[in-house]
């Protein structure tokens, strides 16, 4: 997962709430970061995602593949 897949994904996910998701929410997971310091950090974007899901209780059918554009058709 890229950075940019990362940020597509928590905003499908979270709509207006990602800003306050990836900013303010503290995740043990990721040593006591938030998203955005674990980002900075230069922790997998992946690991990241996992993280937030499993706090935030994302389910398992939501939290893969997520923040892949579409393959663009010829």
């Amino acid at each position: 997962m890229r950075r940019s897949e990362f940020l597509r994904a928590v905003n499908l996910e979270f709509g207006p709430r990602a800003s306050t998701v990836t900013n303010d929410l503290v995740l043990d997971a990721l040593g006591g970061r938030t998203a955005a310091d674990a980002l900075e950090a230069g922790l997998s974007p992946r690991d990241i995602w996992l993280a937030l899901c499993a706090e935030m209780d994302v389910p398992a059918d939501r939290r893969y593949g997520v923040g892949r554009l579409e393959p663009r058709r010829r």
